[in-house]
């Protein structure tokens, strides 16, 4: 395998995939005015996931996650393990396309079909899929400095509204710590932090000597303070009560955004930033199940990209309402998918490679 990404490209891609759908919910809202300190501890406990990740990476820089599985957890339970990540990231990838959907139609499209709506987004997402990796990686570059303009304006314009009022920050720990820890545990850590288990299946891309755990590392920390902070934006503005109501509460925000009758109308710069988000973390996860297939099959890669999509597309409507769609969102997929994707099978897996290189070791 010729290694020709750069880290520095895939610590952005992995910065970008975070955020992603991320800042289109309220996340501790449990923990009312102490949600910084349970995304705080949730960031902890995903740093130490993704230090795992990289521990990993390491023991084995030239297989990807599904082959580790494949290698280590023997014939038959390495390719269930494998099979079920492959399914596990598309289903991901649907949920993502559904978020695009639902946003567009709750927004700025209400007069546009969903159907239509996820359609064109599964097509364009099929056809950076087609490209590879290497496209996505160089694409989400281009993405970051956009959405890194659109946020910091954000960040920026926020304050100069005169929205803010620090007194929603207090009292800190009114109810004890016990909220922020049920808010952190497994919520925030399965979503977002967490879900950089993917990145097991493109470490192996990156060239080797640069730096690769360093630089994402220094990705994942920034990415985790940015999220907290304009998380914890939103409730500044609009309190822990109502922001922990609305459907999509930093839109809210946005909408409420009004500079010197000059900037009006920021919702569809919010907007056009989530689309770009999600729709680069829709394209990762997309990959990931396309090159899970091809580890498992054996069929190229590119053959699987229209029957993966044709399959994602009609994943997106297994939730017929949004009500539902929201709820399996929480209960299955956050509380109980992503604990067993993202720690307990990485975590069986590691295991197996260190007892594997202790058996290889000389006498």
């Amino acid at each position: 395998m010729i290694r020709t990404t750069r880290a520095s490209e895939i610590a952005i891609s992995l910065s970008l995939y975070e955020v992603g759908s991320t800042t289109l919910f309220l996340l501790g809202g449990e923990a009312k005015q102490d949600a910084w300190l349970a995304m705080l501890l949730g960031a902890g406990a995903g740093l130490l996931l993704l230090l795992v990740y990289l521990l990993m990476y390491r023991l084995d820089a030239e297989r990807d996650l599904f082959e580790m599985c494949r290698h280590y957890l023997g014939s038959i339970f390495g390719w269930i393990a494998a099979f079920a990540l492959t399914a596990y990231f598309a289903y991901e990838a649907s949920r993502n396309f559904r978020d695009i959907g639902e946003l567009a139609v709750q927004t700025m499209l209400n007069r546009t079909p969903m159907s239509i709506i996820i359609f064109i987004s599964v097509l364009i997402a099929s056809y950076i899929t087609y490209l590879g990796p290497r496209a996505a990686f160089r694409l989400s570059v281009i993405y970051a400095y956009v959405m890194a303009f659109g946020y910091v304006l954000i960040l920026v314009m926020v304050p100069l509204t005169g929205l803010l009022h620090t007194k929603f920050m207090f009292p800190v720990l009114e109810n004890g710590f016990a909220p922020v820890w049920r808010a952190a545990m497994p919520n925030i850590v399965s979503f977002p932090f967490g879900q950089t288990v993917l990145f097991l299946v493109y470490f192996k891309y990156a060239q080797k000597g640069k730096h690769l755990g360093r630089l994402t590392i220094v990705s994942y920390l920034a990415t985790a303070v940015f999220l907290t902070v304009l998380n914890q934006l939103v409730i500044l503005v609009l309190g822990p009560e109502i922001a922990t109501i609305g459907t999509y509460p930093l839109f809210m925000v946005v909408q409420m955004m009004e500079v010197a009758n000059v900037i009006e109308r920021a919702d569809a710069l919010f907007v056009l930033l989530l689309f770009m988000g999600i729709g680069m973390k829709a394209n990762f996860l997309l990959i990931g199940a396309g090159i899970g297939l091809q580890r498992i099959t054996g069929i190229r890669y590119k053959l699987w990209v229209i029957p993966l999509a044709l399959t994602v597309f009609g994943l997106t409507y297994l939730s017929p309402t949004f009500t539902e769609y929201f709820r399996t969102g929480l209960k299955l997929t956050v509380e109980q998918l992503m604990p067993i994707t993202q720690l307990v099978t990485p975590g069986i897996l590691v295991i197996a490679m260190l007892i594997g290189k202790k058996k290889r070791k000389p006498a």
